[in-house]
């Protein structure tokens, strides 16, 4: 009888601690617990309606011509690149018989900009050599010059040659890749394409952090210099897109088997103190 006590204790123990673990990746409940602890919900979209992305909330970038980093995809606001069904918002990059790639480039400006904050999006990732997803934050108005003397916050970026490797990093006059001196930092996260992860970033007068699931990775602090190593005390603007190739994206190629590549959004969360 002793022995058996001891094996039902242990099952259950196992039960519990392994149910948390898988919760905890699932939701991001941790992370979102913290966030209220400290911050206030202001804005988000739950995707709990169908049909088009809200247009109170999103607009669209449209247009094909390289997006700065030589990129193949033709954003455009069709429902065969962006929709809502089932509680989740889909962002789908199609090849057609030409070989010619369409996408959606969603963006908040003007229906959501913020100066300072939480931001949560928790998302499926696209798999394939040659998708180059990515959640990330822009300038409203561009108040230091153009990229990227006003900055840009990407809250998770994901090349698909790289499977796994999610990466969060600033970019700013003083720091960015064109001159191999961008401020970021890259973290191993599984299934990134069959499961669900919460991407956030914190971002504050003094410092901007970023967290999977909850967890932090990586954090940069205001060097209270000058807007060329710091230009974030503007307002932002989230942005949602799948690039196709590109200067990254493209640096192995695209494979030629890929005709169809989506990222799926269950919740965009903006919290603020």
């Amino acid at each position: 009888m002793k022995n058996i006590q001891e094996i039902s204790v242990l099952t259950l123990l196992i039960f519990v601690l392994s149910g948390f673990n898988s919760e905890q990746i699932k939701s991001g409940e941790a992370q979102t617990q913290n966030s209220q602890k400290e911050y206030q919900l202001v804005w988000q979209d739950e995707f709990n309606y169908e049909g088009e992305p809200s247009p109170q909330k999103w607009n669209y970038d449209i247009g094909d011509h390289g997006w700065g980093n030589n990129e193949l995809q033709n954003y455009t606001d069709s429902r065969a690149n962006s929709f809502v069904k089932d509680g989740v918002l889909t962002i789908r990059a199609l090849k057609n018989n030409e070989n010619h790639w369409t996408s959606a480039r969603l963006v908040t400006k003007g229906k959501g900009d913020w100066l300072y904050g939480r931001f949560e999006v928790k998302a499926k990732l696209p798999a394939g050599t040659g998708t180059w997803p990515a959640i990330w934050m822009l300038p409203t108005n561009w108040k230091y010059g153009n990229w990227p003397k006003s900055g840009e916050i990407d809250i998770m970026e994901h090349v698909g040659y790289d499977y796994g490797k999610v990466h969060g990093t600033i970019h700013t006059e003083a720091f960015n890749h064109s001159i191999g001196t961008q401020l970021g930092k890259a973290i191993d996260v599984e299934n990134v394409d069959k499961q669900f992860h919460v991407y956030a970033t914190e971002w504050t007068k003094d410092k901007i952090v970023w967290y999977v699931d909850g967890e932090e990775y990586y954090s940069v602090s205001n060097p209270d210099k000058s807007y060329k190593e710091w230009p974030f005390n503007i307002p932002f603007h989230l942005l949602l897109n799948i690039a196709i190739g590109g200067n990254w994206g493209g640096v192995e190629g695209i494979d030629p088997r890929l005709s169809e590549a989506t990222m799926e959004i269950d919740y965009v969360r903006v919290y603020q103190k």
